[in-house]
């Protein structure tokens, strides 16, 4: 089996409960890349979101920028740009070959759809130009990465000799991921021959290496990252007591948020926790799931029987771990992340 990726995803959320200045914020979340680093992580993961409470970080490629200048070997990932959302895919491209350029050739380039009513309202987007924005602006990334001197004309963008300059460190580009939550978003990542960025469903990947087939590529040599809530405690009663108020409250977001999104229909069916309980009774629910997997939170040895678990049930290369939950102190995620580094990433990188 191939060696898993470890990585940790910084989302620079300063909920109102736990609410601190926010150049503490993002200078210890930047430096808390620099602590993966150190640990011996591989790949530090970066959330996109807008117009929220908790300020999630709504601009990926400088904050990238930024920990590209306090670090040296870990790699830098969006996990995603929301690539509809007023972003020109030619400014995407251009910031994004500059982070590639800074950081010696670590970017990973993870772009998505979007869903939330209240971004694409805030933008002034019908969200009914989700698909088309986004098909064109991954046509118009790949071929600025790969064409001398393209052209392009679309429904919403039209465009005629661009050239690049600067070209990325990495060649012929940086890896390319796009979201993928259904059939739709597999098919697109297949047929572009793109990374996946996924959400822990164990279904994702085999509707991924099915539409990989159908386009004549090869699974073996694309790649699939999950998203997983993790806390790792030397006990599961101090696991859970770590993480217990900062992953309600997550929870509780994505259930206001697929409220509002009642047209994602993918939303209704896996995503509602409208029914769970109360934080401190998160740990009784047997059936208890974030984005359609189960919370990854107990002792080392429980941590790796579940990345165990999982690596049978779907074929999963990145592993990306949100430790730093919203709200909760750099301290706290930091020890989680100390004990991760050192009694499970040994077991699975023998």
């Amino acid at each position: 089996m191939a060696k898993l990726d470890f990585g940790l995803l910084l989302a620079f959320r300063n909920p109102p409960t736990w609410r601190r200045p926010w150049d503490e914020i993002y200078e210890e979340h930047i430096n808390q890349a620099k602590v993966a680093e150190d640990l011996g992580y591989d790949t530090v993961w970066l959330t996109e979101h807008h117009f929220w409470e908790d300020g999630w970080c709504p601009a990926l490629l400088p904050t990238a920028a930024a920990i590209a200048a306090k670090t040296a070997t870990i790699r830098i990932g969006t996990f995603v740009i929301l690539l509809p959302l007023g972003k020109h895919p030619i400014n995407v491209v251009e910031e994004a070959t500059v982070v590639d350029i800074i950081s010696k050739g670590r970017l990973d380039l993870g772009l998505g759809l979007g869903y939330r009513v209240q971004e694409f309202e805030g933008y002034g987007i019908p969200r009914s130009d989700r698909p088309a924005l986004m098909d064109e602006g991954l046509e118009i990334i790949r071929k600025a990465w790969t064409e001398d001197m393209f052209s392009f004309q679309g429904k919403h963008f039209n465009l005629k000799n661009v050239h690049l300059e600067p070209q990325p460190i990495q060649q012929p580009h940086p890896p390319i991921w796009t979201a993928v939550m259904g059939r739709k978003s597999a098919k697109r990542a297949a047929k572009f021959g793109f990374h996946v960025a996924g959400t822990g469903g164990e279904n994702l990947q085999q509707m991924y290496d099915e539409e990989l087939i159908k386009n004549n590529r090869n699974p073996s040599e694309h790649k699939v990252s999950q998203l997983r809530l993790v806390s790792v405690a030397p006990t599961r009663d101090e696991a859970w007591a770590n993480c217990q108020h900062h992953a309600h409250y997550m929870m509780d977001t994505y259930d206001k948020w697929l409220k509002e999104a009642a047209d994602v229909k993918w939303f209704q069916e896996t995503m509602s926790v409208s029914k769970m309980p109360p934080p401190e009774k998160l740990r009784e629910d047997p059936n208890l799931t974030f984005f359609e997997a189960p919370l990854m939170v107990g002792t080392p040895d429980d941590i790796i029987e579940e990345i165990e678990r999982y690596q049978k049930s779907s074929r999963v290369t990145h592993l990306v771990m949100w430790m730093q939950l919203a709200g909760m102190p750099s301290e706290v995620a930091e020890k989680s992340m100390k004990l991760f580094a050192e009694e499970v990433m040994p077991h699975f990188n023998k």
